[in-house]
């Protein structure tokens, strides 16, 4: 069946049942939109994908690739131990100060530290620090400069961790090899990386819900 209206009831059901948002969450949401923010974060379900993911990592060191409203840097450092950190990079200041009080609100500002500034000029200087490797790195921010996220996810982390890109299927354009879409070609060139590296081994799942025709892809560093 390929009604939308009936994935996002599925959506609906699954979220209440399995993902439920407490008011922490549901307050990251409401801040975001009266801030005037693009409704472009995670649903709920793929929120707590992300909190499964890092507890099944054992993570103790996450970076996120865009930031927005702080709701999915909510979910992941969640999923932290005492001592874990979380690095988010934010592209808008506006973004991130929305971000900094949904975190606040969570009692999260001692995890999560909001870096701003255009990712591929803030990626070089966090290499600089030589801060342990992440054991998982979630990119979602520009799409156009995924293959280059992913570049640096392999420099910033060593065997064993795990990279997450979201929204790699476009609402189906990803198939589309003559597209001049700039996030459509950004997305197949994270993709053909991803299946090429000799240092990753992953996969990618389309999904329907809330957020439309979509996906993410899952690569673990080898080496």
């Amino acid at each position: 069946m390929s009604d939308p209206g009936v994935w996002n009831d599925v959506d609906d059901y699954l979220s209440a049942l399995l993902a439920p948002e407490d008011e922490v969450l549901a307050a990251a949401l409401r801040e975001a939109e009266e801030a005037g923010l693009p409704p472009i974060g995670v649903s709920p379900n793929a929120g707590k994908l992300l909190r499964l993911l890092a507890e099944t990592q054992g993570a103790r060191t996450v970076l996120e690739i865009g930031t927005l409203a702080g709701y999915s840097a909510i979910w992941l450092a969640r999923a932290l131990p005492a001592g874990g950190r979380l690095i988010t990079l934010e592209y808008e200041e506006r973004h991130a100060e929305v971000a900094r009080r949904n975190l606040a609100r969570a009692g999260l500002e001692e995890v999560v530290e909001v870096r701003v500034g255009a990712a591929l000029e803030l990626l070089p200087k966090l290499a600089d620090e030589h801060l342990p490797p992440f054991d998982l790195v979630f990119v979602d921010a520009d799409k156009a400069n995924n293959p280059h996220y992913v570049e640096w996810a392999l420099r910033l982390t060593t065997a064993g961790s795990l990279i997450v890109v979201d929204n790699v299927v476009r609402g189906g354009r990803v198939t589309d090899a003559g597209s001049d879409a700039p996030d459509v070609r950004g997305t197949r060139a994270a993709l053909e990386l991803i299946a090429s590296h000799p240092r990753l081994s992953g996969t990618a799942l389309q999904t329907v819900g809330v957020k439309g025709h979509d996906g993410f892809a899952l690569a673990r560093v080898l080496s």
